[in-house]
C-alpha cells in the first residue's frame, strides 16, 4: 500500500470500513451514531476524495485503535461519480469497503421532513420538496444497486434500526453483537451505584468480619470465600443465582443493549460482595459476552 509501512498496512488491511449513503431523512445520521456506539470511528459530510486518506490516517499506530470505520456520504458532497472513485481507490488498497444504503418511501420521507421543518439538501438548488426526493432517488440509483446492505426504515422505529445495523453489519463481516457487561461489588453502607441496572444484596450471606482472623482480609482472598461457600445452601443459591444471571444475559442482548451494569452489595463491600462478585466474573468468562469486573468499595470496607 503506497504511503504506508507494512505494520501499518496490515492494520488498514483488517480495519472494517462501511460507506453509510442514502436518501436524506431515511436515517443516515442515525446509523452512523449506531456505529458510534459499536466502537467505530465515523464522520458524516465527509467530501468522497478525502476518505481514502482519512483510512490511511487512522490506520497509523499512534492513533487510538478503532473497531472500524464509518463514512457517511451522500448528494451534499457533490458529483456521485467521487464517491465511486472513493470506492474503487479503497479497494485499490486492499480494503473492502461495505457500502450500506438507507431508503425510505416517498410518503414517509414527506411527513418526517414536514415534522422536522428541515430543507431538503437538492431545494437549495430550486426544487420543491417532492420534486427534491425524487431527485436525489434517481442520482443514488447508482449506489444503491451497488450496495452490499440496503435498510428500508419507512416502517422502522429507532429500535428496529439498531437491530437491523447490528443484525445487518454482523452477517455482512461475520460478527455477532455482544453485550458488555460490567459487575461491580459495593458496600451499601457507602451507597448503591448510580449506574446499575440490576442491584442484588447478599447481606443474607455468612459475615466474615464477625471473625477475626478473616476481618482484615478481602472477598477476593481463598480463606474468605471458603468460608463464604462453606454451607450447603451458599453453595445451592450461588448456582441457582449464576444461571439466573446466565439466562438474562441473551434476553439483554436481543433487545439490543449495549451493556449492562449488575451490582452486587453486602454491608461494607470488602468480604461477601467481593466473594460472589469474583466467582460471578469467572461464570461468566465463558458466556460470549464482554466481561469487567469492579469492586467499588473494597479499600474502604
Amino acid at each position: 500500500m503506497e504511503g504506508l509501512s507494512e505494520a501499518h498496512a496490515a492494520r488498514a488491511d483488517s480495519m472494517p470500513v462501511c460507506i453509510v449513503t442514502g436518501l436524506s431523512g431515511a436515517g443516515k445520521s442515525t446509523v452512523l451514531q449506531f456505529f458510534e456506539d459499536m466502537g467505530f470511528f465515523t464522520v458524516d459530510g465527509l467530501p468522497a476524495g478525502l476518505a481514502s486518506d482519512m483510512v490511511r490516517l487512522l490506520s497509523q499506530a499512534e492513533y487510538p485503535a478503532f473497531a472500524g470505520i464509518a463514512l457517511g456520504m451522500d448528494v451534499r458532497q457533490g458529483d456521485l461519480l467521487d464517491i465511486e472513485q472513493t470506492l474503487v481507490r479503497l479497494s485499490q488498497d486492499n480494503i473492502r469497503p461495505r457500502l450500506l444504503f438507507v431508503t425510505a418511501d416517498a410518503a414517509v420521507l414527506m411527513r418526517r421532513y414536514a415534522a422536522t421543518r428541515r430543507p431538503h439538501p437538492l431545494e437549495r438548488e430550486g426544487m420543491g420538496l417532492e420534486a427534491a426526493l425524487e431527485s436525489e432517488r434517481q442520482r443514488l440509483r447508482p449506489l444503491l444497486d451497488m450496495a452490499d446492505i440496503v435498510l428500508d426504515t419507512s416502517s422502522f422505529s429507532i429500535h428496529d434500526l439498531r437491530r437491523s445495523v447490528q443484525q445487518h453489519w454482523g452477517e455482512a463481516q461475520g460478527m455477532r453483537h455482544s453485550l458488555k457487561v460490567n459487575l461491580i461489588s459495593f458496600g451499601f453502607k457507602y451507597g448503591v451505584p448510580k449506574e446499575a441496572d440490576l442491584v442484588f444484596d447478599l447481606r443474607f450471606l455468612p459475615n466474615p468480619y464477625f471473625v477475626e482472623d478473616l476481618r482484615p482480609l478481602s472477598g477476593k482472598d481463598a480463606a474468605v470465600r471458603e468460608y463464604v461457600f462453606a454451607q450447603p445452601w451458599t453453595r445451592g443459591f450461588r448456582a441457582r443465582f449464576f444461571a439466573f444471571i446466565q439466562s438474562l444475559l441473551p434476553l439483554y442482548e436481543a433487545d439490543d443493549r449495549y451493556r449492562l451494569s449488575i451490582a452486587l452489595g453486602c454491608t461494607g463491600g470488602r468480604h461477601r460482595s467481593v466473594s460472589m462478585t469474583e466467582e460471578l466474573y469467572k461464570a461468566l468468562q465463558d458466556s460470549g459476552c464482554s466481561i469487567s469486573l469492579e469492586h467499588r468499595h473494597l479499600e474502604l470496607g
